[in-house]
C-alpha cells in the first residue's frame, strides 16, 4: 500500500474541505491510501505554543510522513497572494529533508481556497510550488480534460484544485470544486503508483 501525504493548514475549514475530497480520490485508487496531516498555527509572541496534538482533525505533520510518504498534496489559505504564515514556517524548516532528498522524485500537487474569485489563488498555488521545486519533487496540475475544469463557475484552475469561500468564509465545496479535488487526488495516486513500480 502506497501511502500519499495530504498536508495542509486551514483557517475556517475550507482548506480542510478541499483535503478531505483529495483524501476520498486518493482512497479510490487499489493500492494507494491518504494519510492526513496538518500544521500548527503560528504567533507573534515567542512564548505561545500550540499543544502537541490538535483539538480535532489530524494530526500535526512529522519529518517522518513527509520521508515515508509516495507523493504529497500540498494546501493553504490564500494570504495576499501567497500560501499562509504556518504552512510557510513548517516549509522553512525543512532543510534537513532538503539535504537528506526525502521528497526528491516523488509527485506533488497543491490546492487553495479564496474568499474571493480572484484572491490570488494561483498566486499562492505557485508559491507553495517553488519549495517542492527545490525539493526535487515532480509537480503535477489538473489537466483541462476533467470536464469540471471547463464548468465551474467557482474554484478550479489547472495548477491545483480551489475553493471560493465567499465573504462568509463557508467551506462548502461546489459539485465541481469536490469533483476536481477527488480527480486531484486519484490522479496524483496513480503517478505515484507508477512511479514507485518503476524504482
Amino acid at each position: 500500500m502506497q501511502e500519499i501525504l495530504v498536508l495542509y493548514y486551514s483557517h475556517r475549514g475550507s482548506v480542510r474541505a478541499l483535503a478531505e475530497q483529495i483524501a476520498l480520490g486518493i482512497h479510490q485508487v487499489p493500492g494507494a491510501a491518504a494519510r492526513v496531516r496538518t500544521v500548527p498555527k503560528v504567533s507573534a509572541v515567542c512564548e505561545a505554543t500550540e499543544d502537541e496534538i490538535p483539538a480535532d482533525g489530524p494530526p500535526y505533520a512529522e519529518l517522518s510522513d513527509l520521508e515515508e510518504c509516495a507523493g504529497l498534496a500540498l494546501g493553504s489559505p490564500t494570504r495576499f497572494g501567497n500560501m499562509a504564515a504556518p504552512m510557510k514556517y513548517f516549509l522553512d524548516g525543512l532543510a534537513g529533508a532538503w539535504v537528506n532528498a526525502s521528497l526528491a522524485g516523488k509527485p506533488a500537487c497543491v490546492f487553495t481556497s479564496t474568499a474571493s474569485l480572484h484572491g490570488g489563488q494561483e498566486t499562492t498555488l505557485t508559491s507553495m510550488m517553488l519549495p517542492l521545486l527545490h525539493h526535487g519533487m515532480l509537480l503535477m496540475g489538473l489537466p483541462y480534460s476533467e470536464p469540471e475544469l471547463n464548468a465551474t463557475r467557482s474554484g478550479g484552475t489547472p495548477y491545483g484544485v480551489t475553493h471560493v469561500a465567499g465573504a462568509d468564509g463557508s467551506p462548502v465545496l461546489s459539485v465541481e470544486e469536490g469533483a476536481l479535488a477527488r480527480a486531484q487526488g486519484r490522479r496524483l495516486a496513480q503517478v505515484a503508483l507508477r512511479l514507485g513500480a518503476a524504482r
